[in-house]
């Protein structure tokens, strides 16, 4: 089981970085990171990250008991997604989902992101898919967004932003970064009369690279 070594320190320092990113707003998208202790570190509710401390951050089970919150804070409403995806995917030590503009954009329409660019499948294994529609909190968003991110690095949630897993909190950043800038590249390539697919050969030795490194990150 993937953990991460100073989860507290990870998960706020990647909350920060998302803020100044301009990958959320406010108090928008959630990060967690699994301790070595099976528990889940977890950004609170209505708490915003530009004032966020470490002390706010939500210390939850494995099934979502909250073992540690400062004040009656409570964990993201989003909880549910993230407990999905540690569940299915053991290989994974953090996940983050975020609300950027591009990758948005895709969501809202229901179309993946293609992996168009070489890094792109390295680090997402492959086209960034987008899960069923499931309405905001509900159980169903994160098991929709566990069938999507199957073999993948990265999944988009309808109507709703992008999920990205990895092992530690900077890593699924970079993915999160990743997918958003592909985004955006992808809706200037279609002005120009569309992206050009890279070889499905290529792409298939990509991911085969991508599912070595999230073996062994």
């Amino acid at each position: 089981m993937k953990s991460v070594a100073n989860a507290e320190d990870a998960v706020l320092a990647a909350a920060k970085d998302m803020l100044r990113r301009g990958l959320v707003e406010g108090t928008a998208g959630n990060i967690s990171a699994r301790r070595p202790d099976g528990n889940i570190v977890i950004t609170p509710s209505s708490v915003d990250y530009a004032d966020m401390e470490l002390q706010d951050l939500v210390l939850v089970d494995p099934n979502g008991g909250v073992l540690q919150a400062k004040d009656g804070r409570m964990p993201s409403t989003e909880m549910k997604l993230h407990l999905a995806c540690f569940e299915a995917f053991d290989d994974i030590g953090s996940v983050i989902h975020s609300h950027p503009i591009w990758a948005t954009m895709f969501a809202i329409a229901h179309q993946p992101i293609p992996a168009c660019i070489d890094e792109f499948a390295v680090y997402c294994g492959g086209d960034v898919r987008c899960a069923e529609y499931a309405a905001s909190g509900t159980p169903d968003v994160g098991a929709n967004a566990v069938k999507a991110l199957d073999g993948r690095g990265a999944a988009l949630i309808a109507n709703h932003g992008l999920v990205a897993v990895g092992p530690r909190p900077d890593k699924v950043m970079h993915i999160t970064a990743l997918v958003e800038r592909t985004a955006q590249i992808v809706w200037g390539a279609r002005a120009l009369g569309g992206p050009v697919a890279i070889p499905e050969e290529v792409n298939r030795n990509f991911a085969g690279v991508y599912s070595y490194l999230r073996a062994n990150s």
